[in-house]
């Protein structure tokens, strides 16, 4: 039995002629105008978006995208505020790909542009790991989605949607839900239900990753303040990077680990795709969770699951950090680390927050899971300062099925 995969392709583009980069930045520039406008004038319908857009010297391929894009920030994904580095993005329509061993670059991209005969071809430098799938898509063998183009520094980055057949993972009648949160302070939290109990909950401490970002930030606006040479930028950039992607590495071989460790599993992870467009937690926090790519690490998962032959699914996020995983009742969370059921009739009181929240995503396996109490008494925000989506715990089991708290993860 086969299904469908999705996997992004990234690649850089070689560095562009001065010429090709005033057209790059003239594109990055008039997309965005389109978008803020189409935006600021409240247009949720993709004729509203039609009318906005329809001026701007655009090609029709980045049009299509917006028309499609802005309807989704205004009425599926609720967005209050834009950030100001938002890809162009195109429909699959607009995508051309050429190949060549005999080149430095194998694969060249033709990059669309408004008017006949404006295109222009750049080569790419891919990432070597995904190289197969360059070459499939070059073939016609997997089908491309929407494709992105953003400027990152100093640097043109190219995502390409893919999607492909795999084989798809047996689920048993008799699953393990084991469910994953990802968060800011504790990079990655699990949590198996068995009998509808929380069980050997696994905590990876993200505080290395925050470490890195910080310094990144700090170290990047230093040099850039200095006027330094644009290769020692790079260099300092690219360092952060790989660091930050060998914890993703790390933290998504050990989940996958840790969901082996359990029979019949299957891996319940929270439906992250627009994260971005709900984060609203002012300047300062939306950088920092901006700056970290939730769903490469959503996606590193998958993709060792599915080589390990363990299903993926994806449920809804919303309230796993809020809802008492016993009894479904909205509680509090006075502290960022732990979570208080205010239901009266509930054994639990307090329980380690982040355990709690990937208990109520294992659930969510099961479709009853999604249901909540109507009484809220609260929200999840922390009333101490302290980051969104984090705690203060170490990996290891729990030592007994019982109330998870603070003290036995501190």
């Amino acid at each position: 039995m086969t299904a469908t995969a999705t996997k992004t392709l990234e690649a850089t583009l070689a560095p562009p002629t001065a010429h090709k980069e005033r057209r790059l930045q003239r594109t990055v520039a008039t997309y965005r105008r389109a978008l803020s406008e189409s935006f600021e004038s409240g247009a949720d319908t993709q004729t509203a978006v039609n009318d906005v857009v329809t001026g701007y010297t655009l090609t029709s391929y980045a049009k299509d995208a917006l028309k499609n894009y802005v309807p989704q920030l205004r009425r599926t994904y609720n967005a209050s505020e834009l950030d100001d580095d938002h890809p162009v993005r195109f429909t699959n329509r607009g995508w051309r790909l050429d190949h060549s061993e005999d080149r430095t670059h194998e694969f060249c991209w033709r990059v669309p542009q408004a008017g006949r005969g404006n295109a222009f071809w750049i080569p790419l430098r891919i990432n070597p790991e995904q190289r197969e799938l360059w070459g499939e898509l070059f073939d016609g063998e997997v089908t491309v989605g929407e494709f992105r183009l953003q400027e990152h520094r100093t640097n043109w980055v190219l995502h390409v949607t893919v999607e492909y057949a795999v084989a798809e993972p047996e689920e048993s009648d008799d699953p393990t839900p084991v469910g994953f949160d990802i968060g800011e302070s504790k990079l990655l939290t699990g949590c198996a239900c068995q009998d509808d109990t929380p069980t050997q909950p696994y905590i990876y401490d993200g505080g290395r990753a925050r470490q890195l970002r910080k310094e990144m930030f700090t170290t990047l606006r230093r040099l850039q303040q200095r006027d330094a040479a644009e290769w020692r930028v790079d260099e300092r950039f690219n360092h952060y990077q790989n660091a930050l992607t060998d914890i993703v590495e790390k933290a998504s071989r050990q989940a996958v680990e840790y969901a082996s460790s359990f029979e019949n599993p299957v891996i319940v992870l929270e439906d992250l795709s627009y994260i971005r467009e709900h984060l609203d937690y002012g300047k300062w926090m939306n950088r920092r969770l901006h700056n970290w790519a939730f769903a490469r690490l959503t996606g590193r998962i998958e993709d060792k699951a599915r080589d390990a032959g363990i299903p993926v699914r994806f449920v809804n996020p919303a309230y796993t950090s809020q809802t008492c995983h016993a009894c479904g009742h909205l509680g509090s969370r006075n502290s960022q680390a732990a979570f208080r059921c205010t239901n009266a009739e509930c054994w639990v009181t307090e329980y380690q927050a982040d355990i709690n929240a990937a208990a109520n995503i294992a659930g969510r396996l099961n479709p009853w899971g999604e249901s909540l109490s109507l009484k809220t008494t609260g929200d999840d925000s922390p009333r101490d300062g302290s980051t969104l989506d984090s705690a203060t715990a170490h990996s290891g089991p729990s030592a007994k099925l019982a109330q998870t708290t603070l003290g036995e993860w501190g």
